[in-house]
């Protein structure tokens, strides 16, 4: 029989006083494995959901309202949180903190915070559980994808170049950066900067261990080097033949970006790791495909627009230069290479997947000082 459990409709609110809970000697909340459910089911009348106890095939497709084909289909879970779900360990009055905090139940109003990063996990989650080959190819599309943005931006420079004084020519160039990460974004391929602070969220909150984030994290970046490095190869050469660009062009947009110290280009990656970090945060909390063309539009534009390090564009434009331009050597590509993953690495994990983790802890242990005084207003009451 399913046991329905209503939801508040402002997460900060208190809990209801007809349901007191037990007292909870855990002090720690994690997401757990276990933890989430994939079914979703929303009531467009009254903007209300529901927590369903039984899983039945029906409950899946209860809504017609809600389009099966959407990409975030599989990760709309935040409202179905069930104590069945919860792991043993958490304590009642930790599994309602958990499910009231998470619960997202006003289609009109911004996500809650709870509700972005738990859908972050969810999809984080599905991520470890592809075969190495899947990662791989979807890696791998990506690094194909992400090159159409240089190979735009080469000819449009190569273009303005001829009007416009060099410096002023890279940068209207550079504008064009976000068509390549709208590719990628919008068709769900997996691009390193975009997966590094999303895919450390499952190890920080203990779900899954560091070997498999490492490893994970090889895939991908091996897969987005191999597909850009061909790209490179392939459509690079192609543009020279098509007399779109030359390699004067390539030396320069490569000076562009090897023209600083070695530090510099760690501190330029480690912001454009977190600018891509925060993308992703706000992709997940974007309700429709437009609204997520925007913000990505908008972050990506602006990387470009300061000519920060991107570790994967980077490894196309460098490596083009090394193929077909006169100035980079490989020891210089390598170089590079390293020290902007590093930068990226550090960005996406410590700016933002670490301090948005902290921040959903801390609203946690808000939600139960908030519960615990009402319940001690409603002893008050009863005595």
């Amino acid at each position: 029989m399913s046991q329905d459990i209503e939801q508040p409709s402002n997460s900060q609110s208190n809990l209801p006083n007809d349901e007191p809970l037990r007292t909870s000697t855990t002090h720690h909340v994690h997401l757990d494995d276990d933890a989430l459910d994939d079914n979703h089911e929303n009531n467009s009348t009254e903007h209300s959901h529901t927590l369903q106890h039984s899983h039945s095939p029906e409950d899946s497709h209860a809504n017609p309202h809600v389009d099966s084909h959407h990409p975030d289909d599989h990760i709309k879970a935040t409202e179905e949180l069930d104590n069945d779900d919860l792991p043993e360990e958490i304590s009642d009055e930790d599994k309602e903190t958990i499910k009231k905090v998470a619960s997202d139940d006003n289609l009109s109003q911004a996500k809650s915070y709870a509700s972005i990063l738990v859908e972050q996990v969810i999809h984080a989650k599905e991520t470890f559980k592809r075969s190495l080959g899947s990662l791989f190819t979807s890696a791998f599309t990506a690094g194909l994808e992400i090159g159409i943005s240089f190979f735009v931006i080469l000819s449009a420079f190569a273009l303005l170049n001829d009007v416009l004084p060099s410096r002023y020519a890279m940068v209207l160039s550079s504008l064009l950066y976000p068509i390549g990460f709208i590719i990628v974004v919008i068709g769900q391929s997996l691009l390193f900067t975009e997966q590094t602070s999303l895919l450390s969220l499952p190890v920080l909150n203990k779900i899954e261990p560091l070997h498999k984030l490492l490893r994970l994290w090889g895939i991908v970046i091996a897969g987005n080097i191999v597909g850009g490095c061909i790209f490179a190869a392939l459509m690079i050469g192609l543009g020279l033949h098509m007399h779109l660009f030359t390699d004067h062009a390539i030396d320069a947009y490569a000076e562009h970006i090897l023209g600083f110290e070695w530090w510099v280009i760690f501190g330029s990656a480690v912001l454009a790791g977190w600018m891509m970090g925060v993308a992703a945060w706000l992709v997940t909390s974007a309700r429709d495909t437009l609204s997520r063309i925007v913000l990505v539009t908008l972050i990506t534009g602006s990387i470009g627009f300061l000519g920060l390090h991107h570790s994967i564009v980077g490894n196309i434009e460098v490596f083009s230069a090394l193929l077909y331009g006169n100035t980079v050597s490989l020891w210089h590509y390598l170089v590079f290479l390293v020290v902007v993953l590093v930068g990226n690495t550090v960005g996406g994990v410590v700016f933002v997947a670490v301090l948005k983790n902290r921040t959903f802890l801390f609203e946690i242990e808000k939600v139960k000082e908030q519960t615990a005084e009402a319940r001690a207003k409603m002893d008050r009451r009863r005595f």
